[in-house]
């Protein structure tokens, strides 16, 4: 049965419930900064191809992304303290599979489990907060968490990089181990439990399935392609099942939106809106932009220019600095004067800086070629990430809130797959190409121009699409109920700021 919510962030206990949700959803965080500094050396320790870099990022995010919102259905109906536990152990005993993975292969599977993990804590760590704490402690209590996620963005590339360079790649997973065990203690003392008692539909487990395979078939034929071959069966029997999965998803929840069995994981009548519909195509190409910066950049730093894992690791700092001081004052910016032009602009912004990166190469200097570049992304995204997350929220049905931030949740997710499978190989970055310097760089500067035209087509599509009104005070000050994980849409990349701003 679920209680009033009644737990005040003045109180002891309110603390503690804000330390295990951000401790719990910091795992997620901080794996996802570390893997991408350690890709190097995973790839020279198991003699591993771009493919099976790509597949050790794609396949947490896979999982992740196909089985969120149905993370957080679990959750609503057995209980969200209980479901986040489950979640918090599932990702440890992933982690510590991937840390003793004897080859890639063992990883990129392990990874996998991870993302199941991911999927059934990260909506959890925001519906406890919301279930448990009172009304007029809530914005608060996010607040803090979110400022808790920053410092965890923050000292993720760096901590990554300081752990990969003293102890070897290994440990970026075996971190996840204690951490995992304190967020287990706490919760168990002193998290309450909660549950939608109104949710009795049963679970809409096809949805989930033809979704994951959707994207499975997808993010396999775009990885693999360019080295075996459009017309190898193996590509075009995995293009065609993602496209049937695709298709049957759409009439699968088509159905289910109008009563047909269990509640749709994807209720389509909430595209129904137009501007819900614009800032969610707007999240898939810019979030499939950023996503190849994140998994290029880093190699490209550390192959090309030399630097060292925790060099690497923490070279786009100031972007998160800069998204931790700005983000919040462009949502209040956002809600003056609407979104469209913070995003528009941001987005351009961004956009430049991305431009920008086209300077690094073999013996770059980080204050001449890496920190500009760095700094005129990171004022972009702080433009433009939370009013892009409050606007998601303000078009939908506040009744459909929860659903809403889901859905923006699992489009940037699986922008960032498609993008990560299918760029770098149409840029030649295939096979070894991440042991040869010249090879990399080559493939970096044109997947880099690539992903600036798609933030670019971002800032165009707003300007078009995105009305100035869009932030309606009645909206986007109101605290519905919540099913999934209501404050929260895209995943920014530093995840405090436009959740704050939400």
């Amino acid at each position: 049965m679920t209680d009033r919510p009644n737990v005040r962030l003045s109180e002891a206990r309110g603390r503690w419930v804000l330390a295990a949700t951000a401790l719990g959803s910091s795992l997620a965080m901080l794996d996802a900064t570390i893997v991408n500094v350690a890709l190097p050396r995973i790839g020279k320790e198991f003699g591993a191809s771009v493919a099976g870099l790509q597949w050790t990022v794609n396949a947490y995010t896979l999982s992740l992304a196909g089985l969120i919102l149905l993370g957080g259905s679990l959750g609503d109906r057995y209980g969200r303290r209980k479901v986040f536990m489950i979640g918090v152990v599932w990702f440890a005993l992933a982690s510590a599979l991937c840390g003793l993975a004897p080859n890639i292969g063992v990883l990129i599977a392990a990874r996998a489990l991870q993302g199941i993990g991911g999927a059934l804590l990260t909506p959890g760590s925001l519906a406890i907060i919301q279930a448990s704490f009172a009304p007029g402690d809530r914005p608060r209590a996010v607040g803090a968490w979110s400022g808790l996620g920053g410092v965890a963005g923050a000292l993720g590339p760096f901590l990554g990089g300081w752990l990969i360079s003293a102890a070897g790649w290994r440990w970026a997973f075996l971190l996840n181990l204690p951490v995992a065990a304190l967020v287990l203690f706490v919760a168990a003392r002193h998290v309450p439990e909660s549950r939608d008692e109104s949710e009795h539909h049963g679970f809409d487990f096809l949805g989930a399935a033809l979704a994951a395979v959707a994207l499975a078939g997808g993010t396999y034929a775009l990885t693999e392609a360019p080295e075996k071959g459009v017309s190898t069966a193996a590509v075009a029997l995995a293009a065609t099942v993602g496209v049937a999965a695709g298709v049957a998803f759409v009439v699968v929840e088509w159905r289910r939106s109008n009563g047909h069995g269990p509640s749709a994981m994807l209720p389509l009548g909430i595209f129904t809106s137009g501007q819900f519909t614009a800032v969610n195509i707007v999240t898939f190409i810019v979030y499939g932009g950023m996503s190849v910066q994140f998994f290029l950049l880093v190699v490209e730093l550390q192959v090309v220019a030399g630097y060292s894992p925790m060099f690497a690791g923490t070279a786009l700092l100031p972007l998160t600095v800069l998204m931790l001081l700005l983000s919040s004052r462009a949502g209040a910016l956002a809600q003056r004067i609407g979104p469209r032009i913070p995003m528009t602009a941001g987005l351009l912004l961004a956009a430049t800086g991305m431009a920008l990166t086209a300077r690094i190469g073999p013996d770059a200097s980080y204050v001449r070629d890496v920190l500009p570049a760095a700094v005129v992304f990171g004022l972009g995204l702080s433009a433009a990430v939370a009013p892009l997350t409050a606007t998601v929220l303000a078009t939908a049905d506040v009744q459909h809130a929860g659903v809403a931030s889901g859905v923006n949740n699992a489009v940037a997710r699986a922008a960032g797959l498609l993008a990560v499978a299918g760029i770098p190989p149409a840029v030649g970055l295939t096979g070894t190409a991440y042991a040869d310097p010249a090879v990399f760089n080559d493939g970096f500067h044109t997947a880099m121009g690539i992903a600036a035209v798609l933030l670019a087509a971002g800032a165009v599509l707003t300007l078009f699409t995105v009305r100035d009104d869009a932030l309606r005070p009645e909206q986007a000050n109101a605290t519905p109920e919540c099913d999934v994980n209501c404050p929260v849409g895209a995943p920014p990349l530093e995840p405090g700021t436009a959740r704050e701003a939400a």
